[in-house]
């Protein structure tokens, strides 16, 4: 597909409605016929098809990986104003072995303050750590609401994580479980770790054994390093019977006794 080579503008050749055709293509796994489709929009200035045909470049979907093409469609996206096209072009940045991490953060910000709430969750992230802008972790809180308002599971742990550690706020345990079992349902290996934990040692919760053990197996299960200091101690202050009922609702679906 040497076509997606160039770089020069010239008049569409198709629709801009012809973006959801190649969607639903892209979705099938047909990324040849996305591609044709996005080509001549792109070709066009329509910012979305620039940036999807860079991470078409840039994961290798119906092209061979060549991240130069990737960073340069990408980067049209992004100087154009999509949001998801900054987003691609920051974490392109993040990923490179001469990686730009100003360039990244810069971009994270744009697509954040147009309300892109993976970027919003990645700006968080980088004021709290710190180590490309100076850290702001009043800053943090606010964009890691804006991501978790969005549904972003990660922005729910680290909100849990500000309100535990008093970082920009009074320390609050009950908020920080709160957010915690928000993060937990949604699906993160951590919130479920520090949930059960909460759960474990009653900080800002109501103890219970069993569900701290189940949520701190579902941790485990998902990756999360943070599960494993309290595992043992949790099982170790439960019956045999407890430790059954615990694995049983690890093993099953998040339903409301996984509190």
């Amino acid at each position: 597909m040497r076509w997606l080579d160039r770089l020069r503008p010239r008049k569409p050749a198709a629709n801009p409605d012809h973006m959801a055709v190649a969607l639903s293509c892209a979705k099938a796994g047909d990324y040849a016929a996305a591609l044709a489709i996005w080509e001549p929009l792109a070709q066009a200035g329509f910012s979305r098809a620039q940036n999807n045909i860079g991470a078409c470049f840039a994961e290798g979907l119906g092209v061979t990986v060549d991240l130069n093409l990737a960073r340069r469609w990408l980067q049209l996206a992004a100087e154009a104003g999509d949001p998801v096209g900054q987003r691609n072009y920051a974490a392109l940045h993040m990923r490179e072995a001469d990686a730009d991490f100003e360039i990244a953060a810069d971009f994270y910000r744009r697509a954040a303050e147009q309300g892109d709430a993976p970027s919003q969750d990645m700006l968080s992230w980088m004021l709290l750590e710190g180590s490309v802008m100076n850290a702001d972790p009043v800053e943090a809180r606010h964009w890691a609401e804006q991501a978790a308002s969005a549904g972003i599971a990660s922005s729910m742990t680290r909100l849990g994580m500000l309100y535990h550690n008093a970082r920009g706020v009074r320390r609050d345990p009950e908020m920080a479980a709160r957010w915690w079992g928000r993060g937990a349902r949604n699906g993160d290996a951590d919130a479920q770790a520090m949930l059960g934990a909460a759960l474990h040692m009653g900080s800002g919760i109501e103890p219970d054994g069993v569900c701290a053990l189940a949520w701190l197996i579902r941790a485990e299960m998902g990756g999360s390093d943070l599960a494993k200091p309290f595992l043992e101690v949790v099982r170790s202050s439960l019956s045999a019977e407890e430790i059954g009922e615990a694995e049983q609702r690890a093993a099953g679906p998040i339903s409301g006794e996984m509190r």
